[in-house]
C-alpha cells in the first residue's frame, strides 16, 4: 500500500468530467467503463487499438480493424495534449482546443527507446534515416509491413518480448531475419535458460538467425538509408529493414512541464492519484509504489481501479502480480517431422510468472519433453510458489497462476512432493 500525498476530502473526483490523454489499452479502457462522462484525447489518427496483437497485424495474421478497441459513448479528440493549465483545470491541445475537466487522467504510455548507436541521427536530425523503424505503433506496423516483402533483409535490434514478436512476425512474412541481443538470452527477463533455448531453436527453425551476447555499434547510412549494422566485434550485417526493439520509457513530459510528482513515471499511491489532487495516471506512464509496470495486465487492472473510484465504488490499486504469456503461430509451409524443426512449424505457447530463476535454498520442480518441445518448471520458497515458466502445451498455467497469485502458504507436502507435481501435470487449470 502506497499513500505518499495528503488531500481535500472535498477532491474526490466522483462527479463532472474526466478528461483523459491517451487513446491506449488503459485510456480507452477507463474512457469506456466512464462513458458519456468521459472526454479521451489522443494523437494516433487511428481508431483505438490493441498495441499488444500489433505483431500479428505485421504477420498478415489480422488486419488492423479487428485490434480495434470497444468505442467509448464519450467525445474523442484526434490531437495532441501540448499542456496542462492545473489553475484554470484545462487542457490544452495543439489544434488549438482547450479542455476543461473536473478530473483529468493520464495514461500517455511509453515512448521506444531509440538506442545511442553511432550513424543513427546526422546532426540535428529528428528523424530516424530511412529503413529503421520503431514498432510501438500502428504507423510504425504499417510502415513496416509495407516495406517487407518476400526475401528482404531484415535486422530487429533487441530479443526481448517485443523483439521476439517482431522477429517472428517478419519470417512469416518471408523476410531473412536477424535478430540481435545484447544480454545472454532471449527474453531474459522472463524466461530461465532452458525456457529461453526453445524460443531460439523456435525461430532459428524458422530461419531466424540470432546473435546474442552481441552489442550493436553503430549503422551505414548510405543515400539516406540504413544498409549496414555493425556489431562490436566488427562484424556487418546488410539489411534492408532494421527494426529496434530496444525497451520503452514511460511517457511523462505533459506531467513534468505540470510540476507533478516525476521519478520514473508519474507517481501515483493507491487512488491512483498523482500530486495533484484532481489528476490521475495509469498505464505505462504510471509509477505506483516505486514499480513502473509497462505492461497490458497491469494498465487495465490500473483502469478498472480508477474507474470504480471515480464512479463512487471504494476500491484501490495496490499493485498486479504479472504473468506474460506469447503464443507464436504457425508459420506455415509443410509440417515438419521432429526436433528443432517442428518447434518452427507448429505454434509455441509459453508463460512465465514471478521468479523464474531459483535463490540457493529454493525448491524447484521441472518436467521437460524433448520430442514434444515442453518444458514446465515451478519455484518454490519456503511453502509459497514463487514463480513458474511453461512452454509448450499450457494446460496446467490457470492452476498454477491461481497457486502464486493466491500467495498463499502451500500444503506441507506441496514444497516437494506429489501434490505440487500434480498441479503442473493436470490439465484442469484452464
Amino acid at each position: 500500500m502506497t499513500a505518499p500525498y495528503a488531500y481535500d476530502d472535498t477532491a474526490t473526483g466522483r462527479s463532472g468530467r474526466v478528461v483523459v490523454i491517451g487513446t491506449g489499452l488503459a485510456g480507452t479502457r477507463l474512457a469506456h467503463r466512464l462513458g458519456e462522462r468521459a472526454v479521451l484525447i489522443g494523437e494516433e489518427a487511428h481508431a483505438p487499438y490493441n498495441r499488444v496483437l500489433l505483431a500479428e497485424v505485421l504477420a498478415g495474421t489480422y488486419p488492423p480493424d479487428v485490434i480495434e478497441l470497444p468505442r467509448s459513448a464519450g467525445r474523442r479528440l484526434r490531437t495532441r495534449a501540448v499542456r496542462i493549465d492545473r489553475e484554470r483545470r484545462l487542457v490544452q491541445c495543439e489544434n488549438g482546443d482547450e479542455v476543461g475537466y473536473d478530473t483529468l487522467v493520464l495514461a500517455t504510455g511509453s515512448n521506444p527507446v531509440l538506442p545511442p548507436l553511432r550513424g543513427l541521427f546526422a546532426p540535428d536530425a529528428t528523424e530516424l534515416p530511412g529503413g529503421v523503424h520503431a514498432f510501438r505503433t500502428m504507423d510504425d506496423c504499417l510502415a513496416l509491413s509495407s516495406a517487407v516483402s518476400e526475401g528482404t533483409r531484415a535486422v530487429v535490434i533487441g530479443g526481448g518480448l517485443l523483439g521476439v514478436s517482431a522477429a517472428r512476425a517478419l519470417a512469416r512474412r518471408g523476410a531473412q531475419v536477424v535478430l540481435t541481443q545484447q544480454s545472454e538470452r532471449l527474453m531474459e527477463r522472463q524466461l530461465d535458460p532452458r525456457s529461453s533455448e526453445l524460443v531460439r531453436r523456435h525461430l532459428t527453425a524458422l530461419g531466424v538467425e540470432i546473435h546474442t551476447e552481441c552489442r550493436v555499434r553503430g549503422v551505414g547510412v548510405v543515400d539516406g538509408h540504413v544498409r549496414r549494422v555493425e556489431l562490436h566485434d566488427g562484424y556487418v550485417l546488410g539489411t534492408d529493414v532494421t527494426v529496434l526493439a530496444c525497451g520503452v520509457r514511460p511517457r511523462i513530459g505533459l506531467a513534468q512541464a505540470a510540476g507533478l510528482d516525476v521519478r520514473k513515471g508519474v507517481v501515483v499511491d493507491d487512488a491512483l492519484r498523482t500530486s495533484d489532487p484532481r489528476i490521475h495516471a495509469v498505464g505505462d506512464c504510471a509509477q505506483h509504489d516505486g514499480t513502473v509496470y509497462g505492461l497490458a495486465t497491469p494498465a487495465l487492472e490500473q483502469a478498472d481501479a480508477l474507474a470504480d473510484l471515480l464512479t463512487g465504488t471504494d476500491a484501490a490499486y495496490t499493485g498486479t502480480r504479472t504473468l506474460t504469456r506469447l503464443t507464436l503461430p504457425h508459420g506455415g509451409g509443410p509440417p515438419c517431422s521432429s526436433g528443432a524443426e517442428s518447434l518452427g512449424a507448429g505454434p509455441l505457447d509459453l508463460a512465465a510468472f514471478g521468479e523464474t530463476e531459483a535463490l540457493p535454498g529454493d525448491d524447484v520442480v521441472q518436467l521437460a519433453d524433448a520430442t514434444r518441445g515442453t518444458y514446465r518448471k515451478v519455484v518454490v520458497r519456503g511453502d509459497r510458489l514463487v514463480g513458474g515458466v511453461l512452454v509448450g502445451e499450457l494446460a496446467t498455467v490457470g492452476a498454477l497462476a491461481h497457486a502464486w497469485e493466491s500467495d498463499e502458504s502451500l500444503p506441507a507436502d506441496d514444497a516437494v512432493g506429489a501434490p505440487l507435481l500434480h498441479l503442473l501435470t493436470h490439465d484442469g487449470g484452464l
